[in-house]
């Protein structure tokens, strides 16, 4: 087996596993956005506190579905020795690597943006959803509980909300699970946001996370180089 053949195949392999992780990945999301409720029963203590703040239905199924475009684009290329396809596999992977980049650098040095956009996005659900549609109140109710916070924020996420007016006063893990939790006993116990929580645990697991990002972007340059490796070698064929 010759070099050039080698690295077909490997790269077929390669991107066949992609395609089926994405199909996976995009049933499980439309698993959770028809029916989050018993998804939660079996994996909701399982689940990171990240994805839990986060429309974890929507971000699976964007995964996965880009995951399916890149694994079918890189192994049915490969597979028909396809120029066009090989060059549009490039293109997908150089676009989402610069966009990791992107949002690394993001991340960063702009933390404070971030939050600015996570406020305007999750504190408008807070106040209309929570404690109005189960699924979305369990999520956060798992994810205060699990990460010992209150909120986006902290407790005045809550106020003029749709659990406030109907409770008159704050979820207990604002009270360090004691009831009722009053905006004077919420305010003593000062329990942070989730933000800040789960930005805390970022932070501590920096590492691992650095670590797997960095995997992550080895694969990617590997994947881009091993398609352009093709790509020229069918111009000598």
């Amino acid at each position: 087996m010759g070099c050039f053949t080698f690295i077909k195949v490997m790269m077929i392999l390669f991107n066949l596993a992609i395609f089926l992780s994405g199909g996976t990945l995009l049933g499980v999301g439309i698993w959770v956005k028809v029916d989050g409720e018993s998804f939660l029963k079996i994996f909701g203590t399982l689940s990171s506190s990240i994805l839990q703040v986060v429309n974890v239905a929507y971000l699976l199924i964007v995964i996965g579905a880009i995951l399916l475009v890149i694994g079918f684009l890189g192994c049915y290329g490969a597979q028909k020795e396809s120029k066009c396809l090989l060059m549009m596999f490039f293109s997908v992977v150089l676009i989402i690597f610069i966009a990791e980049v992107a949002a690394a650098v993001v991340a960063l040095v702009f933390t404070g943006l971030a939050e600015t956009l996570l406020t305007g996005l999750v504190t408008p659900l807070l106040k209309e959803k929570y404690g109005a549609d189960d699924a979305f109140t369990q999520i956060w109710n798992i994810t205060m509980t699990e990460v010992h916070c209150c909120g986006l924020n902290n407790y005045t996420d809550f106020n003029n909300s749709y659990y406030f007016d109907t409770h008159h006063g704050y979820p207990r893990q604002c009270c360090d699970m004691q009831e009722p939790c009053n905006s004077t006993m919420a305010a003593e116990m000062a329990v942070q946001g989730c933000f800040k929580q789960i930005l805390e645990e970022i932070r501590t697991n920096a590492g691992v996370a650095g670590g797997v990002a960095a995997g992550i972007a080895a694969l990617e340059i590997a994947a881009m180089a091993v398609s352009m490796y093709l790509y020229c070698r069918l111009d000598e064929k």
